[in-house]
């Protein structure tokens, strides 16, 4: 069976643009790799149930930089493009669609603020609310300049969680149906913990949360009564003899709600924990990237096969995954794909 994926990249060196890349499950390879749609620097990308994708979008032809979100409608070839909602200052880092409320969030890490856009009959987006990221600063040098929330997404029962890296904060909203977000809880974390990314557990209510600046995820209890977050434990994602940069990334849990997967930007590793108690986690392994910089990952639909980009490498890795111990075996290796940031399976 082949599988299709979209992969969002820079576009400082080689890329053009969005890739398409073929994943053929039966002989476990990747393969096809081509661009789909030219634009400048897709680092993220966001599908929704119409098949209209969502793009992290920056225009450096204008006087000044601008940024923002590009529509795509893929029910054809090539995609067209639909829309580019740009404005002066730097692009976003993450999007996520809300197809409930037909909402699209983004979070603009130079910028310091989230933005929710409401998705129109034909796919454009329209700006509903925008809310800029508060608190003190973290102690890191990445941390200096200001908020920088990276995420932006649900919780699982529908409200709006914000990871800040800037300010070590993980802020959580209610949304209206109109967009509109009212402030409803907020973590602090440890200092110089660098919140990036956190994915849930829906039927627990646990979310792991990946510290980028510390290397390390904290597993944390959500509280739908009051949309507050208790961190219980926390984990390293690198080996306690590691003391080179390293910057945790990209984290996704098994559908079978056993394993999380981290990447670390810099170790160039997978990190697989086992979800052993309630709120614990068991460090499986940390297996290579078999690149540099690994930003994103993503699972095949039967979650038999994990796929890594590695940017700084302009390379992807194909790994089966043992579905009963979470271990990884590489399958493919230096599959050419430049600079590579995201990895979308299509809907």
């Amino acid at each position: 069976m082949i599988e299709k994926f979209l992969i969002g990249t820079y576009t400082i060196n080689d890329s053009e643009g969005i890739f398409e890349v073929d994943l053929d499950t039966d002989r476990k390879v990747l393969e096809n790799a081509h661009l789909v749609a030219k634009i400048d620097s897709p680092t993220y990308l966001a599908e929704s149930k119409k098949h209209i994708v969502y793009a992290v979008d920056r225009n450096m032809e204008e006087p000044d930089l601008r940024g923002g979100v590009a529509t795509f409608d893929f029910n054809q070839t090539p995609a067209e493009l639909l829309q580019e909602e740009i404005e002066t200052g730097t692009s976003d880092a993450y999007v996520a669609i809300d197809e409930e409320r037909q909402l699209v969030f983004t979070a603009n890490y130079h910028m310091g603020y989230v933005s929710v856009y409401a998705i129109q009959d034909d796919g454009r987006l329209r700006l509903a609310d925008r809310v800029q990221s508060l608190g003190d600063v973290g102690p890191r040098p990445q941390q200096a300049d200001g908020a920088h929330p990276h995420y932006a997404n649900l919780t699982p029962d529908g409200r709006l969680i914000v990871c800040d890296l800037g300010t070590d904060r993980v802020h959580v909203y209610d949304i209206s149906d109109e967009g509109k977000l009212t402030a409803v809880s907020e973590l602090k974390t440890t200092p110089g913990f660098g919140p990036r990314n956190i994915s849930f557990v829906n039927e627990t209510n646990l979310g792991y949360l990946v510290g980028e600046l510390a290397s390390q995820v904290s597993v944390v209890r959500y509280n739908p009564q009051d949309g507050s977050l208790t961190i219980l434990n926390t984990y390293s994602t690198i080996p306690s003899d590691w003391t080179a940069h390293n910057g945790a990334a990209a984290i996704k849990i098994s559908h079978d709600q056993r394993f999380v997967y981290i990447t670390n930007r810099g170790h160039d590793s997978i990190a697989v924990f086992a979800i052993v108690g309630d709120g614990e986690l068991s460090l499986v392994e940390r297996t290579s990237s078999e690149g540099e910089f690994p930003r994103d990952f993503n699972f095949s639909a039967d979650e038999s096969l994990l796929i890594v980009a590695n940017q700084n490498s302009d390379n992807m890795a194909l790994f089966e995954r043992d579905q009963a111990t979470g271990r990884l075996t590489l399958c493919q290796k230096d599959f050419a794909v430049p600079e590579g940031t995201c990895v979308m399976r299509r809907l």
